[in-house]
Order: structure tokens, then C-alpha cells, then sequence
């Protein structure tokens, strides 16, 4: 197949930065196509631990042309810094394009960010304070700022001068100084200069990739779960990360996408408020936490940590279509004598094996666990599934059977070589 999705099947922070930038060596083009700088992908490259942003986890291959898609929000101060920041390491060798249609970030989203999850206090949904939010609200509300816009000056100030009249009646409800338009737009226009040279429109790119065949993988980010439509509303992000939003957010048909990889975390991990049936008590946690590093890329918050819930998994299969998935850090649960595994969920004293549609009813299951024994030995080393241990075999196959789903990878550690895997789909 010429085409590969990549997305998260739970909260997030499952682990797709290894496995889009494994996949991106036999890739042509990687493309990400919705959320900002509030999701962070880790990737180790070389032996050296990367924290990537906004930039498509192809950036390390020279080969590969890396394309932030018509879907994204960009906040051009955090992009150009990325940018830098991998050119002072030695890495900036690489091909990039910025859709003309994506929508610039700007410090007035996230001041009104701030204010608003302050204003909530205990309500407060649990954003990363990036103003993602607000500006995907100031493109619905059609006085949002697009990439291209920066090409064209007169026009971006009038753009601006409309969002402030707005924005700043907003922010003065909240106490907070209103923004001065040509401070905001002579901020701009300096902090973009460096990214002009690679806006243009990326959905012709992108389609003229797909009638040549070229290998083009969709990243991920984030997690099905913090779907604005389909995850545990309200305690979302603001956009839809699963792959069925992929054609709307790159420019492309329904076809583009020929299959798709869901990325497990081995147990279940969660950044900021919302129910989280499998949730463990904070000793537990805390192994699990300091043996994964579960701190978030970009906040550097602590995860909450709770067991694998298949009956999660099989809902975020579902509305995605998935039939493969890679589980990472496997390694992990070395470090625990049991392992517990979600199977179902009681409600009011009746099982169910679906995951409820109103976070009401979603916060007040109860979880069915099956318990599985762990394994003692450091799998970090090992290269073949039929060479782990027979209860790390055994956990794998349990998912399987419980989701319905093929794992065809299995991560052993963070390094790009510790990768068992079981079926090649991307060619």
C-alpha cells in the first residue's frame, strides 16, 4: 500500500513519534494534519532524545517531504524556534512545506487560554494553555489568520484588526490588558519571516503525490479519545485526531487513506481532568510512571496511569476502522508482579462491554479486570516475538483476543532497533 495513517487509540502520548519516524524510512512523505504545538511527539534518533511539536517526524530523514497540512494550527514563534532548535543539533537537512490554509496561533489565543481554564478554577478542562483552542474557535467563527495570509501584509493587518476587535472585548471580561495591533502584527511579521519560503498549498502537493504513488504516511497526534466529536467530551482537544479527519484536514478524498495503524500504550496513560475508569492508586502509579517517564513532552506534567482498557480500545477501533496496531513500552510492566487488563465496564450493577457515550455515564463505571501474571526478565534487548517471555507473549495475545486487533508491532524500549516486528504493511 502506498498510504499509512498513524493514530493514537487512547489519550495520547501512546508513542506515535517512534513509530511514525520508523515508518517515515520507507516513507516519501509525512505529513501531520491537525492540532498545534500542544501535542509533543519524543523520538530517540541516533541515541539522542528529540521533542518534536509541530515538525513531522520525517524531519530526520533528508529524503522525506514533510508537510504541515490545511488542518494544523500553527504558532509561527514556536515553529521557527523548532526549527532552529534542530539546526543547532545538526539536524537540518530536510524538506518542508507549510499549507497556506492552516491557521496562524497568536499570543492573544493564548492569553484568553489562560483566562478562561483560571476563570473555570476547579471546572477548568485541563488544557496545555497553548491557545489551540481559541484559535480553532477563531476559524469557525471566520476571524481567524491563515498561513498565507502572511504573504499578502495589507491584507493580514486587516485580518488582525478584525480578531482583535473581537478577541480584546473578550480578554477585558477576564481583567486582562487588551493586545495593540501593530505591536501583534509587527510580532508576526518578524517572528515569520523565516517561514515564508515554505508556505504554499499543500493539498495540490499532496494530491499530485497520491496520483504518482508516492509512500505517503499520515502522523498522528494525540489520541482518539481527545477527539472533539468522538472522545470524552468535554475533556477533549479542539480538533479531531483520528484518521477518519485526515481527507478534510490534508485536501484529499476518502480513498487517500489505505490503512491505518492504531498505537497502543501497553497500559493507559492521561494528561489533565476527564473520567479515567482504569486510573491506578498514586503508589502504583508511580512505578509504572518513573519506569515509562510518563511526563508530558511539552507541559512536562505527570500522566496519570491506569491498566489497559480494551473496552476503550475496542470503541476507538471502531470509529476509525483499524484492524493493526503497534503496543508500546511492553517493557514497562517488567517492573510489576500482576498485570490487570480492562474487559468490560459495570454500570449500575449491569455489565456492559461498550464504552458509554456521555462522560456522566463514562465516570461512573466501574471496570471488570482480568489479571494476567508479569515477567521479570528486561525484554529491552530482544528483536523476535517468539523469543519473549511467555507471559509477555501471552499479554499481547490477550489484547488480540479482547480487541479483535493484530498487533503487528511490539515496542521493547524507546530506541528506534528495539521494534519487534510481526507484519510488514508499508512498503
Amino acid at each position: 500500500m502506498s498510504t499509512l495513517a498513524i493514530e493514537g487509540l487512547q489519550w495520547g502520548d501512546e508513542g506515535k513519534g517512534k513509530i511514525t519516524d520508523y515508518y517515515a524510512e520507507k516513507a516519501e512523505v509525512v505529513v501531520r494534519s491537525q492540532g498545534g504545538d500542544n501535542a509533543g511527539h519524543s523520538i530517540v534518533h541516533k541515541g539522542h532524545r528529540y521533542a518534536l511539536r509541530l515538525l513531522p517526524s520525517g524531519v530526520f530523514n533528508p529524503m522525506v517531504t514533510n508537510v504541515l497540512a490545511d488542518g494544523m494550527v500553527i504558532n509561527p514563534s514556536a515553529l521557527s524556534g523548532e526549527i532552529e532548535g534542530l539546526k543547532a543539533e545538526g539536524v537540518g537537512e530536510f524538506h518542508l512545506l507549510i499549507s497556506s490554509r492552516a491557521s496562524i496561533l497568536l499570543p492573544y489565543h493564548i492569553a484568553l487560554d489562560h483566562a478562561r481554564e483560571e476563570a473555570l478554577g476547579k471546572a477548568k478542562i485541563g488544557t496545555t494553555g497553548h491557545g489551540v483552542g481559541p484559535c480553532y474557535e477563531d476559524r469557525a467563527s471566520r476571524i481567524g489568520v491563515e498561513m498565507g495570509d502572511l504573504l499578502y501584509p495589507g491584507y493580514l493587518r486587516e485580518r488582525l484588526a478584525s480578531a482583535l476587535t473581537i478577541r480584546n472585548k473578550e480578554l477585558s471580561l477576564y481583567n486582562v490588558k487588551p493586545f495593540d495591533l501593530d505591536e501583534v502584527y509587527e510580532g508576526l511579521i518578524e517572528e515569520s519571516k523565516s517561514l515564508l519560503p515554505y508556505i504554499t498549498d499543500t493539498s495540490v502537493f499532496l494530491q499530485k503525490a497520491l496520483k504518482e504513488k508516492k509512500r505517503i504516511l499520515f502522523e498522528g497526534a494525540q489520541g482518539a479519545m481527545l477527539c472533539l466529536t468522538h472522545g470524552t467530551y468535554p475533556f477533549v482537544t479542539s480538533s479531531s485526531p483520528l484518521a477518519t479527519a485526515i481527507p478534510l484536514n490534508t485536501g484529499l478524498p476518502l480513498s487517500s487513506v489505505s490503512e491505518i495503524v492504531g498505537i497502543v500504550k501497553a497500559y493507559s496513560t492521561r494528561v489533565g481532568a476527564g473520567p479515567f475508569p482504569s486510573e491506578l492508586e498514586p503508589e502504583e502509579a508511580a512505578v509504572i510512571r518513573e519506569r515509562g517517564h510518563e511526563y508530558g513532552t511539552v507541559t512536562k506534567r505527570p500522566r496519570r496511569i491506569g491498566w489497559i482498557d480494551t473496552a476503550e480500545l475496542r470503541y476507538a477501533a471502531a470509529i476509525s476502522g483499524i484492524h493493526y496496531v503497534a503496543i508500546m513500552l511492553l517493557d514497562v510492566l517488567g517492573a510489576v508482579g500482576e498485570i490487570n487488563i480492562v474487559t468490560k465496564y459495570l454500570i449500575d450493577g449491569k455489565e456492559i462491554d461498550y464504552m458509554p457515550s456521555t462522560v456522566t455515564e463514562y465516570a461512573s463505571v466501574k471496570p471488570v479486570y482480568e489479571t494476567l501474571p508479569s515477567w521479570a526478565e528486561d525484554i529491552s534487548g530482544i528483536t523476535t516475538y517468539e523469543t519473549l517471555p511467555l507471559n509477555a507473549r501471552r499479554y499481547v495475545e490477550e489484547i488480540e483476543k479482547l480487541t479483535g486487533l493484530e498487533a503487528i508491532i511490539i515496542s521493547v524500549g524507546p530506541d528506534k532497533d528495539q521494534t519487534i516486528l510481526r507484519k510488514e504493511i508499508f512498503r
